[in-house]
């Protein structure tokens, strides 16, 4: 693919500008580690969600979302569509229960809920394994996009779009901190949307698709279009569509999902000026995340079907691809490399955006749980506020060669979106009861994590891993992992974990009363879990106003239909179907009217 003059100026410029908030913005983030980490919770809630936006639209997401389209049609999307229950409660349960923390970082909580050595433990091993191990692996799924998109539209090697892409980002987060992070993620998602629809629209249109309504009807593509699984197919229904909606959505752990709010979404509800801001932001963040950004990356892995109908046809027509990295994903680079200059330039400067912003977060925030919950607790805890900075930016810079590093090794960005939420089966349900019942303790977090890795590796490496790292990487599992179907596994997974964390909870005592009654006095989560606590309090250490869970996830519901309302009503518009975009479209102002009544009400 010939890149002009323009589209360099383009990609440039879009370089120099984040640079140049980065540098603007480095003194006043360096002041301290709650200026560095958390631009000094003054941030407003627009801004905030529109940051949150930008993080989960990376690279790697247009890929995911083609790989997925290609694969499984439109309905494949539930597999992560169906994380927006966990994102709306977060939005009218957790957001209010973080901001009572008022904890630095997510990890801290674990000082106010449990107590001991346990709890030390624990805080410090989830800062090196989340911060550090899984951090790093999803941005090396990030970074892998960025090395097909650099084979496919630039023709330049892996290492070289590696070299290039990190040190470019890591130079702008380790100088500029969260307030850089924030600030250019609102430059950087309006530029990756632009760059996204106009790709969709001038790509429908080329002669060879024909125009929306030829697309829409190419063999190739009319039966992919469904926005649910096929229902006579009981594996694809229950793999897409059953197992997302009953079981993964509250038991697995994924960044930007996490059962119980947490990662960087919790980052950015504790960088809020206030509760209201908190909850706008994740909100904003919910229904733009779910309902519209997807259309324009659905659309070009159609188009795909219609130009790559297999990957033999992608191979053919990008014989410079090397074999380790030829996947479904590939379709949407492919697709980018038929656009004119100009906007070839604008749309690979997007993905560019899109990648620094992702980058950027994961930087910030894994360097955050390095710095204040492992080096300040367990290495010098007389550190200077200087020196924490300080080590937060070297922290920043060695992960992101390390997932640079990863990023090489890997083959296909569905297969380690699998892996991830395959190795955090099992331990969403316990960052939800942590919060409303009291005998959950440190152990029974440790258990959970060990149990959900030890037990994902058995059932889910042999068909997973082999194919992210080459099928030497696996070697011979035990036979069992060919025992299930497919789609048994996770939800096998999730119960294997909940029984060994379940039984550790009941074989292990309770955290102390001191320590349970100082986490209800200053939460005040309320319910029938924590009864048996508040009923040995003070009255004047608990508040009147009842229990608003119960109110959050009618809430929750009602702003999950509003959303998916919207989502089907676009689909219905895009498809051509007048009548079910009105039906859709009426249903979907009744959840809004619904979610404007209650609100007041929280």
């Amino acid at each position: 693919m010939l890149i002009s003059n323009i589209d360099w100026a383009i990609i440039i410029l879009v370089l120099i500008i984040t640079m140049g908030v980065g540098i603007m913005v480095s003194r006043s983030s360096g002041q301290n580690t709650t200026e560095y980490f958390l631009s000094g919770r003054r941030m407003p809630w627009w801004l905030l969600g529109m940051s949150m936006v930008a993080t989960t639209f990376s690279t790697d997401t247009p890929n995911l979302v083609t790989s997925i389209v290609r694969q499984d049609g439109v309905a494949g999307n539930w597999v992560w569509w169906a994380f927006l229950l966990t994102g709306m409660l977060t939005v009218f349960v957790y957001a209010r229960l973080w901001r009572k923390s008022n904890v630095t970082t997510d990890l801290e909580f674990y000082a106010l809920r449990y107590g001991g050595k346990p709890a030390r433990f624990l805080r410090g091993f989830r800062a090196l394994y989340l911060g550090i191990a899984f951090n790093v692996l999803a941005m090396s799924g990030v970074t892998l996009a960025a090395i097909k998109i650099g084979e496919v539209m630039l023709g330049m090697p892996p290492i070289v779009t590696v070299a290039v892409a990190s040190s470019i980002t890591v130079i702008f987060s380790a100088l500029g901190g969260f307030r850089g992070v924030v600030y250019t993620d609102l430059f950087l998602f309006f530029l990756a949307m632009v760059g996204a629809i106009g790709a969709a629209y001038y790509i429908i249109n080329l002669p060879e698709i024909g125009g929306l309504t030829a697309m829409l009807e190419h063999p190739n593509v009319a039966g992919k279009l469904s926005l649910v699984p096929d229902f006579n197919n009981k594996e694809l229904l229950i793999t897409l569509l059953i197992i997302p909606l009953s079981v993964q959505w509250w038991s697995s752990w994924y960044p930007g999902a996490e059962p119980g709010g947490g990662g960087y979404i919790a980052q950015r509800m504790l960088a809020a000026k206030n509760q209201n801001h908190a909850i706008g932001a994740t909100f904003f963040f919910n229904a733009l995340h779910y309902s519209l950004r997807p259309w324009p990356w659905i659309l070009v892995g159609l188009a795909s079907l219609v130009m790559f109908p297999d990957l033999e046809s992608i191979k053919q027509a990008f014989p410079g691809i090397s074999e380790d990295k030829l996947g479904d994903d590939l379709g949407y680079s492919a697709m980018l490399t038929m656009l004119p200059v100009g906007l070839t330039g604008l749309v690979i400067a997007s993905l560019v955006s899109a990648y620094m912003s992702t980058i950027s977060t994961h930087l910030n925030w894994g360097a955050s749980y390095v710095v204040h919950d492992f080096y300040r607790e367990f290495v010098d805890n007389k550190a200077s506020e200087k020196k924490l900075v300080m080590i937060g930016r070297v922290t920043t810079i060695l992960l992101m060669v390390l997932s640079a590093i990863i990023a090489l090794l890997l083959t296909d960005a569905l297969q380690l979106f699998d892996f991830i939420i395959a190795f955090g089966a099992g331990t969403g349900l316990i960052f939800i009861l942590r919060w409303f019942w009291w005998r959950i303790n440190a152990w029974s977090e440790i258990s959970a994590m060990i149990a959900s890795g030890v037990i994902s590796i058995l059932f889910m490496s042999r068909s997973i891993g082999g194919n992210l790292f080459g099928a030497a990487a696996t070697g011979d599992l035990p036979a069992i992992v060919g025992v299930f179907p497919g789609y048994a596994k996770f939800p096998f997974i999730v119960l294997l974990s909940s029984i060994v964390w379940l039984a550790v909870t009941f074989l292990t005592k309770p955290e102390s009363h001191e320590v349970l009654s100082n986490f209800v006095k200053k939460i005040q989560p309320g319910g029938p879990g924590w009864s048996k606590i508040s009923q040995e309090m003070p009255q004047s250490d608990l508040d009147n106003e009842g229990w608003a869970v119960p109110r959050g996830i009618l809430l929750m519901l009602i702003g999950c239909g509003l959303v998916y309302g919207v989502l089907f009503t676009t689909g219905m518009i895009i498809y051509g179907n007048g009548m079910k975009a009105l039906i859709y479209g009426i249903i979907t102002a009744i959840f809004g009217l619904l979610l404007i009544r209650l609100k007041p009400q929280i």
